[in-house]
């Protein structure tokens, strides 16, 4: 583009390029951001396998969602007499499905890592972004091209290979991070709802409050009491879940949703890595290749929206 040259000198001039130089580091911040809630949940997850040798997976879901709600609290003391203001809602109905879903999506991941690894259960669950497209047409009536259709074939391929059928790796088991990823999708289509009337912390504060009273449910059939370390680590995962929210939160309104939607995918470097640390498990080839088919269908799906909206 040409720029006319009374632009290009004096107070005006420098005041683009500062404006420029603001914006860039905004966007660094935010993926910087980004890149940090990707880590705390890689952290949460990691602990996670870490304690399913200990606690019944669906008890460290109840103790995740009492470190989460134990943390809002903590934040909702900053409110002072504004709180029940912070906290209105006239969507509770939603609120609580919401957090059913999510309660859903984390006991499947969470049993999942009961059986497999990290890089594997994080490479399936990138099929989220997929049901998303489906499940935009069967409840928000969103129409859906064949391209789309497409790159969701795609990315169930990419599952195929991480689960290799023939392998025996193929099982019930393996259907539990598709099971994540379903639920989670469901989870972000009420969030698509909600968001636009809803402000973040009456948003955080009823995925604590519904999410424990939820993951209580299962509790009478599964309960086995936790050691004094697990209490802790139940308080730990729940304050970096609540810093993953607040991460997400800020590095999106720091950077263009469609410029941090590709680091999304850097989370399996982050579980590879957790995984060979503390697991000793080493990412198979399938797994590699079936996570990069899986992320270019995601990809593709994002560029294409983008594409349609220019």
């Amino acid at each position: 583009m040409l720029v006319p040259i009374w632009m290009t000198c004096g107070p005006l001039a420098s005041f683009l390029v500062y404006d420029a130089r603001v914006q860039e580091k905004k966007t660094h911040i935010g993926i910087l951001l980004f890149l940090a809630a990707l880590g705390f949940i890689t952290i949460i997850d990691t602990g996670a396998k870490y304690m399913t040798a200990d606690l019944p997976p669906l008890v460290l879901v109840w103790g995740y969602f009492l470190g989460i709600f134990a943390s809002v609290c903590v934040l909702a003391l900053t409110k002072g007499s504004h709180l029940p203001q912070e906290i209105s809602s006239r969507r509770l109905v939603l609120h609580f499905g919401r957090a059913g879903l999510l309660v859903a999506s984390i006991s499947f991941a969470f049993i999942a890592l009961r059986f497999m690894t990290l890089a594997d259960v994080t490479a399936i669950s990138f099929t989220a972004p997929l049901f998303i497209t489906v499940l935009a047409v069967l409840f928000l009536g969103e129409k859906v091209d064949r391209a789309r259709w497409l790159a969701v074939l795609v990315g169930l391929a990419g599952v195929l290979i991480v689960v290799r059928p023939g392998s025996g790796l193929l099982s019930w088991g393996s259907l539990l991070p598709l099971l994540t990823a379903l639920t989670f999708a469901g989870f972000q289509i009420v969030t698509r709802l909600i968001a636009t009337t809803e402000n973040t912390f009456a948003t955080l504060f009823y995925t604590g409050l519904f999410g424990l009273i939820w993951s209580s449910l299962a509790l009478p059939f599964v309960w086995q009491s936790p050691h004094t370390w697990h209490w802790l680590a139940f308080l730990m995962q729940g304050a970096l879940g609540v810093a993953a929210h607040l991460c997400m939160i800020k590095a999106f309104s720091l950077a263009e949703a469609s410029l941090l939607a590709p680091f999304n995918y850097s989370k399996l470097i982050w579980a590879t890595v957790a995984g060979y640390i503390v697991f000793g498990n080493v990412p198979t080839w399938n797994t590699l290749a079936g996570a990069s088919v899986i992320a270019l269908a995601g990809l593709f799906i994002m560029m294409h929206e983008r594409r349609k909206h220019e």
